[in-house]
């Protein structure tokens, strides 16, 4: 299938893929596609594909982005408050590094799978990478009706 079908099969409505919704399940662990498989299969290891609808997965490539949003996201929550706290109460030096540090830590390992799987959601609903090869063989399948189809 070319690249032309693609485009033509996405603006009919053939292969929507919504991208918020799309990095919402992502954002909960679920599959992009179908939102009922698990995203993860550990902590940060994308599944090979989807137990529940099939979609494969493994396709991603977030690479650097996950760790570099949630820094982004976790410097501009911890840093206002930090310097808050150091405005209105000026605590001991120690105290700010026994409060700011196990807490900015916990918030990047608790942001880190949700951002990564809404990366991964995006990356899904844009058919970036191979998502865009393997929805143009689920595509020309279910057209044809045939699950013998080889790759174009």
């Amino acid at each position: 299938m070319r690249s032309d079908d693609i485009h033509t099969a996405q603006r009919s409505g053939d292969l929507d893929r919504p991208v918020t919704k799309s990095m919402c399940y992502g954002a909960r662990g679920k599959c992009p596609s179908c939102g009922k498989g698990r995203l993860f299969y550990r902590y940060l290891k994308i599944a090979e594909q989807c137990d529940s609808c099939g979609e494969e997965l493994h396709h991603h490539r977030a690479d650097d982005a996950p760790p570099y949003f949630t820094i982004f996201i976790v410097g501009h929550v911890i840093i206002p408050l930090a310097l808050a706290v150091e405005r209105i109460w000026r605590p001991d030096m120690m105290l700010h590094m026994l409060v700011w540090i196990p807490l900015a830590l916990a918030l990047t390992l608790l942001l880190l799978p949700v951002v990564k799987g809404s990366v991964v959601g995006l990356q899904w609903s844009l058919r970036m990478h191979g998502f865009e090869y393997a929805a143009s063989r689920r595509f020309k399948q279910n057209s044809t009706g045939s699950s013998n189809i080889e790759p174009v």
